[in-house]
């Protein structure tokens, strides 16, 4: 028969080999989960993220009151009141024809987005402001390039 000390210290060595049992298999986990962890964080950074397309002005706006000049390349456009395609025509210009831009806004319609630009009428004594798609002309610095490339349109 066993005394009551020897109980106790076999129990101690029973339990001694239990935690180092247990924390074995803990120290098994944790290896484990920082391989997962690991894992997951490179496959993270191997997604692609999403291309957005942003068209910084080409001048400064805060530089003077207007943009640049644009010169019509479709061979005809008309003038929008508002930058929808929706919007009522309030006038048209020809291929060649030299606009003032005054702003330029960005719209997302669907999936896609259209640049417009704002003119004041100003610059083939038009006299009709209004909004007009970037894609339909270039756009230049100021108004000497844009009357030489006006030229070179028309020939």
């Amino acid at each position: 028969m066993m005394t009551k000390i020897e109980k106790r210290v076999i129990f101690l060595i029973n339990m001694r080999i239990a935690v180092k049992y247990y924390l074995g298999q803990l120290s098994l986990i944790l290896c484990s989960l920082s391989i997962v962890l690991c894992s997951l964080s490179l496959v993270g950074c191997d997604k692609k993220k999403e291309d957005v397309t942003v068209i910084p002005p080409l001048t400064s706006p805060l530089s003077r009151e207007y943009i640049g000049f644009g010169v019509i390349t479709a061979s005809f456009t008309h003038i929008t009141a508002a930058p929808v395609d929706e919007s009522p025509s309030i006038g048209y210009l020809r291929r060649g024809s030299l606009v003032r831009i005054i702003k330029r806004q960005i719209i997302k319609k669907e999936n896609n987005f259209i640049s417009w630009v704002l003119t004041d009428g100003t610059a083939d004594d038009i006299n009709t402001g209004g909004w007009l798609k970037e894609e339909v002309m270039d756009i230049y610095e100021n108004e000497s390039q844009a009357r030489t490339a006006s030229e070179t349109v028309l020939k």
